[in-house]
C-alpha cells in the first residue's frame, strides 16, 4: 500500500506528458494551412474581370498582341514556357514588337491546374506573378503527381518572398476562382480546345510553335 502514492504520481506524470504531446500535435495541425481547392464553373461576377485582361508582358504600344491559352499542368505548356518564351521575350517583347497576354485555360483532366493558376494570381497581388508563374512551370514534375500540390505552391511563394499570411488568406478564400473561370470561358468562346493555343491576328495556332515561327508571324503582321 505504501507504493500507491508513487505509482499514482507516475501515472499522472505520464498522463500529463501524453496531454502535452497531444496539445503540441494539435497545435501543429491547427497551424498548418488548410487543404485548398479552387472550384470550377463558378458564377462570374463583374468584379472578377473589371480592369483585367490577363497577365501581360510587353508594351501597350506594341503593334502585335499574342494571347496564350495555357494550363500549368500541361507538359507542352511547360516546354513552351521554358524553351520558347525566353527567346520570344528577348527577340520580340523586349524590342517593343510584341505584347504577350497569358490566359489560364485549366483542363478538366489536370487535377491541380486551377490551384496552380490561383496560386499565381495570389502572387500577382504582391507583385510576384511572373516569379510564381516561372517556379510553378519549372517545378511541374515535382507537384503534378503529388496528393496535394498546395504545400509545394506555398513553398514557391515563400521562396519568392511573398507574405505567406496574405498568400494563405488569398488561397483559402479562392477569391480568384471567377477570374480563372472567365479566362477559361473566353478560351472556349474563341475556339480553344487544347493547350497551348496561341491567338494571333484573329487566328488560332495550336501545337508547339517555336520562337522562329512566331518571329516570322509577328514580322508579317507588323508590316501589314
Amino acid at each position: 500500500m505504501a507504493d500507491a502514492p508513487g505509482g499514482m504520481k507516475r501515472f499522472y506524470a505520464i498522463l500529463i506528458g501524453v496531454a502535452v504531446v497531444g496539445l503540441g500535435v494539435l497545435g501543429v495541425l491547427l497551424a498548418r494551412p488548410k487543404t485548398v481547392s479552387i472550384p470550377a464553373n463558378v458564377t462570374i461576377q463583374a468584379s472578377d474581370t473589371a480592369g483585367f485582361r490577363g497577365y501581360i508582358k510587353g508594351s501597350a504600344d506594341a503593334p502585335v498582341e499574342i494571347t496564350e491559352y495555357a494550363d500549368f499542368q500541361c507538359p507542352y505548356c511547360q516546354t513552351f514556357d521554358q524553351l520558347q518564351l525566353p527567346a520570344i521575350k528577348q527577340q520580340l517583347i523586349d524590342s517593343g514588337k510584341l505584347r504577350w497576354r497569358y490566359r489560364d485555360f485549366p483542363l478538366q483532366q489536370h487535377t491541380f491546374s486551377r490551384l496552380a493558376a490561383h496560386s499565381a494570381a495570389c502572387a500577382e497581388e504582391q507583385g510576384k506573378y511572373w516569379d510564381q508563374h516561372r517556379r510553378i512551370y519549372d517545378g511541374q514534375q515535382d507537384w503534378a503527381e503529388t496528393r496535394d500540390a498546395g504545400p509545394t505552391f506555398r513553398q514557391y511563394a515563400g521562396a519568392n518572398g511573398l507574405d505567406l499570411g496574405r498568400y494563405d488568406t488569398c488561397m483559402q478564400t479562392a477569391k480568384y476562382a471567377g477570374r480563372i473561370q472567365a479566362s477559361y470561358d473566353e478560351g472556349v468562346q474563341v475556339g480553344v480546345t487544347a493547350t497551348p493555343t496561341l491567338l494571333v491576328g484573329g487566328r488560332l495556332y495550336q501545337g508547339r510553335l517555336d520562337s522562329d515561327a512566331i518571329t516570322r508571324l509577328v514580322d508579317s503582321l507588323s508590316t501589314r
